[in-house]
């Protein structure tokens, strides 16, 4: 329903769409709808469709106002902009959590290398503020 929802966007409606949970399915050979033991990961979802709508930018929520390398530890660091190499160089070394920021920044490099000009990935109570939030671009510039 990408058309849809890239048409109600356009009209400037907020459209919201790509929840978690649900049932994953998938069409079989013979046009049949059959469900797939699996999870569907809001954040990697939320890429696709972004990227199915030509949308520029997409802003990914969490609970933290920035990206941190070595979250929670005495060497944690504030990660403001990284380009996309930077951050997939730090998704290789595992900096990222696994259950909580590496979904995060794997959706966002999804939606970079397909041709999105950034992702913004902050807490939500920060949306407003611009100083918040970690950018990934393609480059640096």
């Amino acid at each position: 329903n990408y058309e849809t929802i890239r048409q109600l966007a356009q009209q400037g409606h907020i459209v919201i769409a790509v929840g978690g949970g649900g049932v994953p399915v998938y069409f079989d050979e013979a046009g049949m709808v059959r469900t797939e033991n699996a999870v569907v990961d809001k954040d990697l979802a939320s890429a696709v469709l972004a990227h199915q709508i030509g949308a520029e930018a997409l802003y990914i929520l969490t609970d933290v106002p920035f990206i941190y390398k070595d979250y929670n530890l005495p060497t944690q660091e504030k990660l403001e902009f990284l380009d996309y190499q930077m951050a997939k160089n730090y998704l290789v070394e595992g900096t990222f959590g696994e259950g909580s920021m590496k979904p995060k920044i794997v959706a966002a490099l999804e939606f970079i290398r397909n041709g999105g000009e950034k992702c913004i990935i902050t807490e939500a109570k920060k949306l407003k503020d611009r100083s918040y939030g970690s950018k990934i671009t393609m480059n640096l510039e």
